[in-house]
């Protein structure tokens, strides 16, 4: 695409165009050629939406209080993004899609606007595909971004992670709280949602909880703590007013803005990064003579990082 045809594609997108959208979100999340330029006309750095992740262990109802939290959005006239990421998928080649059947009820909804991300083809990492289609929905002028993550693991928390707000969503009986607080999850979370509070064991849950949370810094904000479940609308009126508390409390800050542009830039470049090295390994002959180096014993990974740093400094000389 020229330089002419990505600033109309990119007017088409801030326009609401869908069919323009869906084509931004592909270029992007494929790597493809202008898609840098693309979002450098799409990106704000004001960011005058929000982005809103959920996470937590699989089982844990986050896609139908998802479900519940668009339903929400949408009976307040926003309209809403959300972004169904799978960082766990490397062999199937896209997102698993599974209970995320639930929110296909908004499908048809003209101001839902759903987009499934799996592992495939996002060369820098997950994050920075997911930091950029949110970019993208944001600029389409949808609000809130909601990002669903499948689970808790590293990928998981770093994906959840590039949200404004970000809701850890845990249940009773599952086994995976203790897990889930020594994932490094307790410390991102704004908004711990103890769901399915109608089964046993919520109180023990509630109770672990918010002893691991009086182990964190006492400079650091405390997460709020509410009990709801999600299939039944127990409790969801105070979920839905404590979470638009955060969301308003988390307005235009300068010294978060700054921050939120310098991640922006260090993700950017460490994409960038991993793409030089790529084209550098190809200079020399590419990844499989290398990988023979390593097995005939000729070197080993980390001298072949040394030269590519090498190579890249010349290039910048």
């Amino acid at each position: 695409m020229g330089p002419g045809d990505l600033e109309n594609l990119a007017t088409l997108v801030r326009s609401g165009d869908p069919r323009s959208l869906a084509r931004a979100l592909s270029l992007v999340e494929n790597g493809a050629t202008g898609s840098a330029e693309l979002l450098h006309h799409l990106y704000d750095a004001a960011r005058a939406w929000k982005t809103v992740g959920i996470t937590g262990p699989p089982g844990a109802g986050k896609s139908t209080l998802a479900d519940r939290l668009i339903a929400f959005w949408r009976s307040n006239g926003r309209r809403v993004g959300v972004l169904a990421v799978d960082p766990s998928s490397p062999f199937s080649g896209g997102a698993i899609l599974g209970d995320r059947l639930r929110m296909q009820s908004h499908a048809c909804d003209p101001g839902v606007f759903i987009r499934s991300m799996g592992s495939r083809g996002h060369v820098g990492g997950l994050s920075a595909a997911t930091s950029a289609a949110s970019d993208i929905l944001g600029a389409a002028g949808y609000d809130p971004v909601l990002i669903e993550t499948v689970g808790v693991g590293q990928g998981e928390v770093e994906v959840a992670g590039l949200a404004d707000i970000t809701i850890l969503v845990l249940v009773p009986g599952l086994g995976d709280d203790v897990q889930v607080m020594k994932a490094g999850i307790m410390e991102i979370g704004d908004l711990i949602v103890l769901n399915k509070a109608d089964r046993p064991g919520i109180d023990q849950l509630e109770a672990a909880v918010k002893a691991n949370l009086e182990l964190s810094p006492s400079s650091s904000p405390r997460a709020a703590v509410v009990r709801c479940s999600a299939e039944t609308g127990e409790g969801l009126d105070l979920l839905f007013s404590t979470l638009e508390g955060l969301i308003t409390g988390s307005g235009p800050d300068p010294a978060a803005r700054r921050e939120r542009v310098r991640e922006d830039i260090l993700r950017v470049a460490e994409s960038v990064g991993i793409r030089l090295a790529a084209r550098l390994l190809e200079r020399g002959g590419g990844i499989d003579p290398a990988v023979d180096r390593v097995l005939n014993g000729e070197t080993s990974p980390w001298m072949i990082g040394r030269d590519l740093e090498r190579l890249a400094s010349k290039a910048v000389e």
